[in-house]
Parts: structure tokens; sequence; C-alpha cells
């Protein structure tokens, strides 16, 4: 028998970092063994036949057809079925769970910092704790026996009460703990250590085999077909007269299947699976593992347990525990085969020791507890730790349903029925942004460094506290926009989006470069050491008023009172152009933007629901010079759509998508490289560009949303009359060779009049503070423009048909139940979202985005607010209230506003101070 004790001698004693800090020593010496088995009762391989033979044999067709029979591919075909589609096929290429679900830990937190997820995680907990028992009279092995998260210092606590805080807005049932408390809960517990804890009663544990079994009976019943024994060998996909690639049939070892709908929940799999139709599926394979302890005696009816800061987990099994985490050092599964059926790995003592180290600790009777079994088995992970869903961009009717970072089955339920809604109708119900294939750009999903460097950085920090302001140190530098160099040098400290980097803020300390990725220091990398960069992501790592707060405060308020440089060259560009043009950008966006040329119009594109699916501007251009990237030749009519960088792909794919569907007679070019951008904003950039730009800025000459070609330094750029921030400026968007001599030359006109750098941490404030939106932060696409306040957005008026138009007026002629409101706070705390919103003592809502407004000297906050008592949440509701912002478990009252906070009567951006 192995003990713990034993593994513990196995290597030096030592202290174990957080992986962001330090990495973890490795140990030369071999640990104790034990045998590989996983600790359920009943596994579905011990109820195969033997035979290799199909369970039943394909059918020609399918509406869809499902890869995968584990935790995702049983849900969503679970649900496709109970949402009405009558022809769902699952292929399981051996039998269901043989991946990686049949070892999956089975864990369920209902608490995460994510107010989707958190919706998620509800359905999920349903599907398996009630919806299944009551359709099938089974019991899917669902345990409820409560989770509790350790924490070891004041933050981790911080971060535990924000989930409690945004606990309270969905009803989830959670208590903060003090160490003694703890004790009474958990007697087995070391205590000494401990900060605090967040207990959730009904957190639990599911058994894999049980609940993918039960969802495949349910299903069945509902007449999706469950094939087991049936491997892929190919995917069709062919090229419709347009151009489009479309999925046309799946090609098994016993037959063909014409769909044209494929969904790959193919978990580890999924990238060899995408392989087959042209598509790129961005996840690595890795080892992940725990161990199972035998019998201990005081063990029974304990919650389960996390502890972050040891990144450890402790999952009650019965009258024992299972005992694993997230190590810095994972192992690299290099070679995926396709063999690999209810397959372990033998578990490297070396690499899980420091799991051993945290779970003595935190139970010390572990020591003396003797280890049942190891279970090391494959697991998907990803650049972010988020899975991969949604209709792939390179080829439609190609869904992804992969890449669930050990996290399938909780999320499975939840994200079955979204996938489920998306194929059905085109797009999910919840805001699926996060998960959605399309949140990064085209580039990234087939690099291999950068989908195995962020893998790896979201798999090491995945305990991690998380923090508002933090930043991945892997896969960075790979996108530069022009200015890099020059910013680089003035100290800015950079952000990463879309694999852009894009100013965050100016440090006066110099210049901060993003080093290559050291692993933190595993695999025999050595640790960058005086590292300036990571060095200011850790001063952030609070969650009080960071202590650059000062440096963002002057750039806000050199922009309110004089003039800042904002570069946005990371910004989305493109062209919509083509004899058909005009019929699409009337169908595409909510405003009329068939103006003249010269016109700069903001705008919303929805769903058919009516859920905003991005915010941008769009200008009307006239053709322009061949080799210019500022206005291509084109027949018809021409649009310049200007679009968050950050966004930009998930903008790309749903227009595509939408003139694909038309079939319209015109085409999207991208020249968000070609072309950089850079905003000039502040009471004073009208006399600063006056002297660099050779056309008339003045209001009569050049209002407010209009735009021009004119030269500046020399170069030709096309000046925009806008703001994201709320004040009189311009954009300049700017051929990328000649961005850095027109920078200078604004920079050199402006010295005298006190101009600064400002990046994005200043216009996230500027812009709440003058209540812009920011799609997928308090503009997602569950929202629509009538809740969001953007009623102005939309050509209601007109006749002109708008996608989503049927959808908005049909709310409006019913009500608004549910309505963003601004917030201020007297008190001068930091929030950052998901504080709770009270108001007269009931919760209403939740905080989607919240910064400190330094023009107004106040915390501002933005959240959706419903009326508990099911009515419309109309302007009086809003005003009649009494409201409080819950942050960390603290109230604080707070004012609730119908207009901007700043700037009401919208003055300043037409210049008149």
């Amino acid at each position: 028998m192995s003990y713990m004790s034993c593994a513990l001698r196995a290597a030096t004693p030592r202290h174990l970092p957080t992986p962001w800090r330090s990495p973890r020593p490795f140990s030369s010496v071999t640990g104790p063994t034990a045998k590989k088995s996983v600790p359920y009762q009943k596994t579905l391989k011990e109820e195969g036949s033997g035979s290799r033979e199909p369970s039943q044999p394909p059918p020609p067709s399918a509406e869809v057809v499902v890869i995968g029979g584990g935790s995702l591919g049983c849900q969503t075909t679970y649900h496709l079925a109970k949402q009405g589609v009558t022809s769902v096929v699952l292929l399981e290429r051996d039998l269901l769970t043989s991946g990686t679900t049949w070892h999956t830990a089975g864990l369920l937190w209902q608490l995460r910092p994510s107010d989707v997820e958190v919706e998620l995680l509800a359905h999920t907990r349903d599907v398996v704790s009630r919806e299944l028992p009551a359709e099938t009279g089974l019991h899917t092995g669902w345990v409820e026996n409560g989770g509790l998260f350790i924490a070891s210092n004041k933050q981790r606590l911080d971060e535990y009460k924000r989930l409690m805080s945004l606990g309270k807005a969905y009803g989830v049932e959670s208590y903060v703990l003090t160490p003694s408390q703890t004790k009474d809960l958990y007697p087995l517990m070391n205590i000494d250590d401990l900060y605090g804890t967040l207990y959730v009663p009904k957190d639990g544990t599911m058994d894999p085999a049980g609940t993918c079994s039960t969802l495949a009976r349910a299903a069945s019943a509902r007449g999706a077909k469950i094939i087991e024994n049936c491997p892929v060998t190919g995917i069709q996909v062919r090229t419709d007269d347009f151009g489009v690639k479309r999925v046309h049939a799946v090609e098994t070892a016993h037959g063909t299947i014409q769909t044209p709908c494929v969904v790959n929940c193919a978990g580890v799999w999924a990238r060899a699976l995408g392989r087959l139709a042209g598509v790129h599926v961005p996840l690595v394979g890795m080892h992940h593992a725990y161990v199972v302890t035998e019998r201990i005696e005081g063990i029974q009816n304990m919650p389960n347990v996390r502890d972050h800061d040891a990144s450890v987990y402790l999952r009650l099994q019965g009258d024992a525990l299972s005992v694993g985490g997230y190590e810095s050092n994972p192992i690299f599964w290099e070679e995926v085969s396709e063999k690999f059926a209810f397959g372990l790995f033998d578990l490297d003592w070396d690499v899980f020791m420091q799991h051993i180290q945290g779970a003595v600790n935190r139970v010390p009777v572990l020591e003396k507890t003797g280890i049942k079994s190891t279970v090391c088995g494959p697991e998907s992970f990803t650049a972010d730790h988020k899975p991969l869903m949604g209709e792939a961009p390179e080829v439609r009717g190609f869904f992804l349903g992969c890449g669930f970072n050990s996290a399938g089955m909780m999320l499975g339920g939840g994200c079955g029925r979204e996938l489920a809604h998306w194929i059905i109708h085109g797009r999910p119900e919840k805001d699926m942004y996060g998960y959605d294939i399309r949140r990064f750009h085209h580039s990234l999903t087939d690099n291999n460094r950068w989908i195995r460097e962020r893998s790896h950085e979201s798999y090491a920090k995945n305990y991690s506290v998380v923090f508002p302001h933090d930043e991945p140190l892997a896969g960075r530098n790979m996108r530069k926009d022009p200015l890099h160099e020059e910013l680089l040098r003035q100290g800015c400290v950079f952000q990463e989006r879309h694999g852009w980097e894009r100013p965050g803020w100016f440090s006066p300390r110099g210049a901060a470069p993003v080093l290559d990725y050291d692993y933190y220091g595993a695999y025999g990398q050595k640790r960058h050491s005086d590292y300036t960069y990571n060095q200011l992501l850790g001063d952030e790592y609070t969650f009080d008023f960071p202590p650059h707060h000062d440096v963002i405060k002057n750039e806000c308020l050199t922009c309110r009172n004089a003039l800042a440089l904002f570069d946005m060259s990371y910004f989305g560009k493109f062209y919509l152009v083509g004899p058909e043009a005009t019929k699409a950008a009337n169908w595409l966006f909510t405003a009329d933007v068939s103006k003249a040329p010269g016109s700069t119009v903001y705008t919303c594109m929805l769903n058919k629901r009516g859920g905003v699916e991005s915010d941008l501007t769009v200008s009307r251009i006239s053709p322009g010079d061949p080799a210019s990237p500022l206005a291509p030749t084109f027949e018809g009519d021409s649009y310049y759509l200007a679009i968050g960088g950050a966004v930009a792909q998930h903008n790309w794919s749903h227009i595509t998508a939408v003139l694909q569907d038309m079939k319209l007679q015109c085409k999207l070019l991208d020249c968000s490289e070609e072309l950089g951008m850079m905003s000039i904003q502040g009471p004073l950039s009208r006399v600063v560009l006056q002297e660099v730009l050779d056309t008339d800025l003045s209001n009569e000459a050049f209002p407010f949303s209009t735009h021009k070609l004119a030269t500046a330094a020399g170069c030709k750029v096309r000046a925009m009359r806008l703001s994201f921030v709320g004040e009189m400026g311009w954009e300049l968007h700017v051929p990328r060779a000649d961005c850095v001599k027109v920078y200078q030359a604004v920079m050199q006109a402006g010295a005298r009049h006190g101009i600064t750098n400002a990046g994005y941490r200043a216009i996230d404030s500027l812009s709440i503070e003058k209540g812009y939106r920011h799609w997928h932060a308090d503009l997602r696409p569950d929202d629509t423009p009538l809740e969001a306040g953007l009623a102005f957005t939309c050509k209601l008026k007109s006749s002109i048909p708008f996608l989503g138009r049927e959808a908005v007026e049909a709310q409006k002629a019913k009500g608004i139940f549910r309505r963003l409101v601004c917030f201020t706070t007297e008190e001068k705390v930091p929030m950052f979202g998901l504080e709770a919103v009270w108001r007269d003592g009931k919760v209403v809502g939740h905080i989607r985005r919240a910064d400190f407004g330094f023009a107004i000297d106040k915390t501002i906050a933005y959240g959706y607010i419903r009326d508990p008592e099911g009515g419309p949440v109309s302007l009086d509701f809003v005003k009649s209230g009494s409201y409080e912002l819950e942050r960390m478990g603290v109230t604080y009252p707070a004012q609730a506003h119908t207009k901007s906070p700043f700037d009401p009567d919208n003055k300043r951006v037409k210049g008149f101070y």
C-alpha cells in the first residue's frame, strides 16, 4: 500500500510557490506507485459487449451529427432532442465516456466570477439533480454534499466575498465562515493558516457514467440515435455557388451520413477531427491527475474542498477522498493516440507532489492514509481556460463543443443547452462570447506557439485569484501596431487583446517590455529576473484601488482639461463594398447609415432576437486610390467600419454569415493591419490638430459625426470627428507606414499645450463617466438596444427593415422588463463588476461594469435591474427606488441616474465648453 507520508518523504521538503511568482522545484526521487483505476463503482467500459460492430447502423442522413460521446456530446444530443430536433445522431468511436469523461472528478461548484457561468452551472445542476431523474426515473449519481473554498489570505477571501455578492443576485446560498466555524463544519481540517472560507451548501458531485448513460437514454426516448463503436473517418465539405464552404456529410467506418451540421465534441481528439474539415481547433492535450485515498474515518458527508492557494482540491468519494489540482509544470500529451479508450497514464509523482503536500497540510490525517489508486488521464486545455463553442469561421455548419479544461461535466448541461439553441436558431440564448471560437483571431487559432504557451499559463494559473487588471505573460507580441516601439520607449504598459499589444497605461518608470514566455521556470526554462512588466502586473494584484491609480487619474484629467492621444490602432477596420453594399448595410445596421459620403454613424448590429451583436461606427465613403488602404476602389457603394479590436473576429464572422445567408453581391475587406488609428481628444484638440491638418476643423466646416480625407505631416489620412471618451476630438486613420510620422507631428504640436499619451485604462474610466457602452461588458448579445438605453441607434421611425427589428418592435410594444441603470456612490470604493444591486431591500440585479470617474470624483457602476414583482422597468421605477450596491458583502448607498452623470447635455463632444 502507498501512503501519503511515503509520497512526501520521496521529495525534498519545500514551500511551494504560487505559479505566477516562481516555479515549482523538481524532485528526482521516484515516488510510490498505486494501481491505476477510477474510483467509480460503475464505468461504461464494464457494460460494453466487447463487440467492435456499431451498436446500430448509421442512418443515411441526419439533421445534426454530434461526434463524441462524452459529457458535452451527450448533453448536446439530449438538449437538441429536447428542443425538437427529431433527427440527431451521436457517434462515439468506442463506448460513451471512453475518452476523457469516464475518469473526471465530476465536481460542480455553483459560484464562478462570471454571471453567465453561474447561470450555466445552475442549469447543469438542475439537469442532473432534478430534470433527468424526473424524465427517466433513474439516478444520475448526483451527490449534494456542499462545497468549501479555502482562503489563506485577505485577497483570496475578498475574491470569495465577490462571489458571494454575485450569488445573491442568482439565489445561490453561500456563507463566509471564520476559521473556527470552518472547523465545526469540517473537523478534520487544519485551520492554523486559514483566513476564512466560503461555504456553498448545495454544491456537489456528479457521476460520469450515471449522468451520460441517463442522458443517452433520455435523448433516445426523444428519437435521437446513439451509435457506439462507430469511428468517424472523414467529413465532407462542399463549396456552394457563392464560394461558401459548408458541411455536407460525415464518413464513418460503417457508412456515410448526409448532414448539414456537425458538432465536434471530441475532447482531446477535437483538433484532429477539425482537421478533417479544414477547421482550426486551438487546444492541447495534457495529463491531468488525481489520487484516491483509502478509507478515512470521519470524512463521510464532508463538503468538497478547493484550496486555491495550495492549488489542490479534495473531493469526497464515499468514505475516502480524491486529491488533485493544477500544477505549474503539467505534462503535454504530445502524440494524441486515436486508439486511447478508457486509458490512463502512469502518474508522474514529481509533477504531482505539490498536491500531496497541499492536501496533507489542509487535512493532516492524510499523512497516515493509504493511496488506493491513481487516476492520470488526458484532458484538453485552451488558451484562456474557457471552452471552444459555436460555428467555426472556416466552414458553415461545423460547430465546436470542446476544450472544456476538465470542466466538461460541470459546464456540460448549461453549455449543451446553449449549443443546441445555437445550432437550431443560429445564436445561443445567453451571452456565450467568452466561449465562442470567434473570440480568437484567425491568425492565432493555428499558431502552435501561441496555443501551447497560453494553454500552459492558463492551466498553471487556474487556481490563481482573478484580479481585475491581470494580463497574460504567454503568447505575447503576436500582433504589434505601427506605434508599438514608439510608445514602448515612452513607458507604455501594454495589454493583450485579440493577439494585439494595445496601450493600457503609461508608467513614469520608463519602458516595460513584454519578454518571451519563460513558462514560470518549468521544463528547465530560466525564469526572467527583474522583469519590470511582470512586477507592474503584480503591483496591481489587489481588489483595492491599484497603486497606479493616480497615473491613470492624470491621463484622464489631462484629457478632460487639455488633450490626450490614444493609440487605437488595434481596432478592426473593414470595408463593406459592392453593388449591394447599401442593401447589406441597411439590413445589418440598426441606424440609417445610407447617408451621403462624409457621414459617420454610431450604430449597433443585432441578432434575430434583438440582442446586440456589436456596436461600431460606419462611415459612407467615396471611391479612392486603389493603392491606398484609406479608400479602396469599388463598384457600387462602400462603407468603412471601425470596430473594437478585441471583438474584430466576432464582427467579421457575424457580417460574413449574414452576407452569405442573404447571398448579396458585396464583400468585406479587412484593412486592420494596413491602417493605424490614433484618437486625439480634449478641449484643446482642435487647437493642436489645426496645426497638423490641412483642413478647417471648425464646427461649421467639420461638424461632429463626419469625416474627410486630409493631409497631416505630408501624409494622407482620414480624419473623423468622433469620441469614445466624451470630449471634442478627432480620430486619424493613417496608412501603417505613415503612423509614426503623423504621431510625432501631433505630439510636437501638442507639447506646449500639455498633451499626454493615454491608454485603455483611461478610456475605460472616461467612457463609463460619459455613459458610453462597452460591448461584452454592459452591452452583450443577450441585451437589446431598448434595455441598454440605445433606442436612438434604431431606425424605427423609418420603414427600412433591419436584422432584429421585429424583436425590438415587439419588446417596445410589450414593455422593457430589464433596464441598464447608471449608479454612483459617494463613498470612494473600487468596484469592478459582479456587485449585487439592492433596491428597497431586495436584490434586483448585479453590476456588469464599474470604474472610477475622476472628473466627477466618484465610483460609477452600470448594471441591469428587474422589478422583483415581474413588472416592466420604467424610468419612474428606476427613479423611485432607494439603492445600495453590495461589494464583498458590504453595502454602500448608491444614486441611480437616468442620464450620464458627466456632461448629460452632450455639449463637450460638439465643442461647447
